[in-house]
């Protein structure tokens, strides 16, 4: 296992990191998955408040014993950003309890996905407070922020100053990111990257196309050797729901270097089979077509008809296509069948797409029964 400098924390974090979403079942099956995870090498332990009993059930592995002392893993909890400081602090002092730690290494604010999210933080009696307090008195050691908003929301919440570290998506099928990546590095931030093998394509069980087109690496392979070898980012999440779905993650962990000859013409075969298949029907992913008057998010519509038609994802596709309308803030956007035939977005798209058409293509392709966040 390697590990990387947590940027500003200066906590050094394994590579991989142990996302407790899905550690569900009976608590002996948790308590396994955690010990696992931890006897190859992986020290950081991630949950959160709204991980339905995520936060029980690591605190009473904790208190049950681990195969290192507590001083040797770091903590991380999320907890959604509160208009009021008084509700902050008493969700804090909860998650402690649930945990049965004294401290959290490190406390993310759980979705800073909105410009109100950012306004409750600068709010004199908002949930800043109550953290300021806590990490004074040495409850809170690090603090940072989740995000699943938009890039615009993402680069002023870095540029606040108020954290060190951040957690994004960012993966090989998605880098609308990529700026954000860049300014957090900037600013000395812990980088980790959310969820990269669902959340980033479904890799764990990939259609057939894309399978091929990969070879002979995997695809979830090759995802993680993208993000492996960029040193700015630090840690990676990884979410078994039992100990043998971290063997394959973990068994790249030290893949860290600059792509090979090979990596590199495998990653530029799928650029070049995508452009071959969509043609002029490609969305560039420039967002120049936003804001739409019906609120669809136009290219995240238009990303999942790319990976869908070019790569056969279409089980990813449907998904995520699924979400808009059932996710709130963590999703946002109306599914395309809104779109009303108004040409705004028309004359603003550099590559000319028939933009009414393909969205319609797209719900026909991806709708279906609603979806929602694991933990709504």
């Amino acid at each position: 296992m390697k590990y990387r400098r947590f940027g500003k924390t200066n906590l050094l974090l394994s590579v991989f990191s142990l996302g407790t979403m899905r550690c569900l079942g009976s608590e002996d099956g948790v308590h396994q998955t955690i010990q696992q995870a931890i006897a190859l090498g992986i020290n950081h332990l991630e949950t959160a408040r709204g991980y339905g009993n995520s936060e029980w059930l690591l605190g009473r592995a904790l208190k049950a014993g681990l195969p290192v002392p507590r001083s040797r893993l770091y903590i991380t909890t999320k907890i959604p950003p509160t208009a009021d400081a008084d509700q902050m602090a008493q969700a804090i002092d909860e998650s402690l309890e649930r945990l049965q730690v004294d401290y959290l290494d490190a406390l993310a604010i759980h979705g800073i996905n909105t410009w109100q999210h950012l306004e409750w933080l600068r709010a004199e009696q908002g949930c800043m407070k109550a953290i300021r307090q806590a990490v004074a008195d040495g409850r809170i050691r690090h603090l940072g922020f989740s995000t699943h908003g938009a890039l615009e929301v993402i680069l002023a919440a870095i540029a606040t100053d108020w954290f060190e570290f951040i957690n994004l998506h960012y993966t090989y099928f998605f880098q609308r990111n990529a700026a954000a990546i860049a300014l957090a590095h900037q600013k000395d931030m812990g980088i980790f990257i959310i969820s990269p093998a669902d959340k980033g394509g479904l890799l764990y069980t990939p259609p057939a196309t894309l399978e091929q087109l990969c070879q002979p690496f995997s695809p979830l392979e090759l995802n993680y050797r993208f993000l492996l070898r960029d040193p700015r980012i630090t840690t990676l999440s990884v979410g078994p729901a039992n100990p043998e779905e971290l063997a394959t993650p973990l068994s790249i962990a030290n893949q860290d270097a600059t792509l090979t000859a090979v990596e590199a013409k495998v990653l530029e075969q799928l650029q070049n089979h995508q452009r071959s298949v969509l043609g002029t029907d490609q969305c560039h992913q420039c967002y120049a077509c936003l804001p739409c008057p019906e609120d669809i998010h136009i290219p995240e519509v238009l990303r999942l008809r790319n990976l869908t038609v070019a790569y056969e994802m279409t089980r990813y596709g449907q998904y995520r296509y699924q979400m808009f309308e059932n996710a709130g803030h963590w999703f946002p956007g109306n599914k395309a069948n809104r779109c009303t035939d108004c040409g705004d977005c028309l004359p603003r798209c550099p590559a000319h797409l028939n933009i009414p058409t393909l969205v319609r293509d797209a719900h026909q392709r991806l709708n279906g029964k609603p979806g929602r966040r694991l933990w709504g």
